[in-house]
């Protein structure tokens, strides 16, 4: 026996040698329980021990790869992830071959893609949110040797859980650059365009469409210091939704604009973004229009704001509003802007100081669409919109992010927060909001440790009122660190919500493999990700997250 399981240890290891195996491992699991504050319903208390758990490999030989991932939602999935992702089964396999030499790449099976910006299409996967929208059906791309054009075509059905979506949907994109035709110095410039098409039977109902597509264009261009993109997309006409349910007597359809604009030097910069959509949403699948799981979405429209690495920040964090609807409320879509501006004080000034000061300054405005609302007969409605005036607003923030060093070894941050939220629009309840939020974070370095010290208050005239916030975290060396942490709704108008919502715990790192345990409260709210967000219960409970690599 133990012959034999030397003999496979040598086997492996011979094969990722020639073949290039690669082995990702990531689990995360909760055990919630009930305190003297905060209790799960009845429906979420039947299983208190849930569980996410993915195992990829890949094994790659010359110009051929081969991978797959395992899945195990097991007892059940972690509280608010999709219903759809339940019990253990293959999310996705593949095979590609790519043909560096003559540009061409294929892929058979599951596989993942973005035109553009991601406002035709993108389909992608975030554990962390519960996103696995991967596409299964066959891909080719090529890209020429001199590298002028690529073309990319698809065409599969979206995964949906472990199942597959009803629409089947089919792309081309194409990208040509024009440096060639060109003769100026430090430009370069290219051009691009999108098809992608969801074909859905509507046997249901023959009002429905079977056709869906969304037609794109963008083009870019670079000039010393100065960046230009600019994309312009249709949607033909689509379902829209109503409350929960889909409106049989109205489609519409869309469009999308987006501008992003770059000026960099050495010590100064400035990007500008700018979008306007109109009943953008795309899926592929037409009863998952609105779903709160992300399930069947085909593009990517992340809200354009700071996206902050400190919690009293994110509570008051805003979702991109693409969506047509004229119950419970009526609304087509959003405008506005986020301007980021950079600057480098230099060392040895006055403001400057010993080690000079880094100056970020970011300023979102988001509103809806301005319009008119007509209902008739026979529940049809319409609907028109100015092109660029501003409606409600939705969200507003500005902030001020100050970097420097006091010491070799101490750097400090000083984060000024202003945000203004709309909740009766952004989360269809009720109240706006008012919020100012200060953070001051520390990192001191030792020879061998360090100790991260982060304090945060928020000041707010509704909804949750005042928060503090602190977090210590102690660095041991390079392998393992502990960390608590808390939050507490002192100002909450509500006394039986003024709760702490405290964490601690330890992470251990060695190479490619890092485990966290910790036990805790979790605040229910949004967790966002690059601008996309998922909502997450209250709770409390022992959690374990284990991640490697080999």
């Amino acid at each position: 026996m133990q012959n034999k399981f030397i003999t496979v240890i040598m086997l492996f290891f011979s094969i990722k040698v020639i073949c290039q195996l690669s082995v990702n491992l990531e689990s995360n699991s909760q055990y919630y329980v009930d305190d003297n504050k905060i209790k799960l319903s009845e429906s979420e208390a039947d299983q208190r021990l849930r569980s996410n758990n993915y195992l990829n490999i890949n094994y790659k030989l010359n110009s051929f790869t081969i991978g797959a991932q395992l899945e195990s939602y097991e007892p059940k999935a972690l509280l608010n992830y999709s219903p759809a992702l339940n019990k253990t089964n293959l999310g996705t396999y593949f095979v590609n071959y790519n043909n560096e030499k003559a540009g061409i790449d294929v892929t058979l099976g599951h596989f993942y893609e973005q035109f553009g910006s991601g406002l035709a299409l993108r389909v992608w996967e975030d554990k962390q949110l519960g996103i696995a929208n991967s596409l299964l059906g066959g891909k080719i791309k090529y890209n020429d040797p001199d590298q002028i054009i690529t073309i990319k075509a698809l065409l599969g059905r979206q995964r949906l859980g472990f199942n597959l979506s009803n629409g089947l949907v089919a792309g081309l994109d194409t990208e040509l650059k024009l440096d060639s035709l060109t003769k100026m110095k430090n430009f370069t410039s290219s051009i691009g365009f999108s098809y992608v098409n969801k074909y859905e039977n509507n046997q249901e109902n023959p009002l429905y469409p079977k056709n869906v597509s969304i037609y794109s264009s963008r083009i870019k261009m670079e000039y010393s210091k100065f960046a230009l993109e600019f994309e312009y997309l249709y949607k033909t006409k689509d379902n829209i939704k109503q409350v929960s349910a889909l409106d049989p007597s109205n489609i519409f359809p869309g469009n999308a604009y987006l501008i992003n604009l770059s000026y960099a030097t050495e010590r100064f910069g400035i990007i500008a973004s700018l979008r306007r959509l109109e009943n953008f949403n795309f899926y592929s699948q037409r009863d998952q229009i609105g779903n709160i799981y992300h399930n069947a979405v085909l593009n990517y429209v992340p809200a354009l704001t700071k996206q902050y690495d400190y919690s009293l920040a994110n509570i008051y964090v805003y979702q991109a509003q693409p969506r047509l609807a004229f119950l419970p409320q009526k609304k087509s879509g959003e405008i506005g802007s986020q301007f980021d501006i950079f600057y480098k004080i230099k060392k040895g000034t006055l403001l400057g100081g010993k080690y000079g000061m880094d100056l970020s300054l970011n300023i979102s405005n988001w509103y809806g669409l301005k319009g008119t609302y007509r209902s008739y007969i026979n529940n049809v409605r319409d609907y028109t919109t100015a092109f660029l005036a501003l409606g409600e607003k939705y969200y507003s923030d500005q902030s001020l992010d100050i970097r420097t060093r006091l010491k070799d070894n101490w750097k400090i941050a000083l984060v000024l927060i202003n945000q203004f939220y709309n909740t009766y629009r952004t989360e269809e309840t009720s109240g706006k909001v008012k919020a100012q939020t200060l953070v001051l974070d520390n990192i001191y370095k030792f020879s061998k440790n360090s100790v991260k010290l982060e304090l945060q208050h928020q000041w707010a005239n509704g909804y949750h009122g005042n928060w503090a916030a602190g977090l210590f975290e102690y660095n041991f060396n390079k392998n393992w660190s502990c960390f608590i942490n808390d939050l507490y709704n002192y100002g909450n108008p509500d006394k039986e919500k003024q709760i702490h919502y405290y964490t601690g715990g330890v992470v251990f790192r060695k190479n490619s493999t890092r485990i966290q345990a910790s036990y805790g409260r979790q605040r229910g709210g949004l967790l966002c990700v690059g601008g996309v967000c998922r909502f997450v219960p209250e709770s409390a409970g022992f959690s374990l997250g284990i991640s490697a690599s080999y």
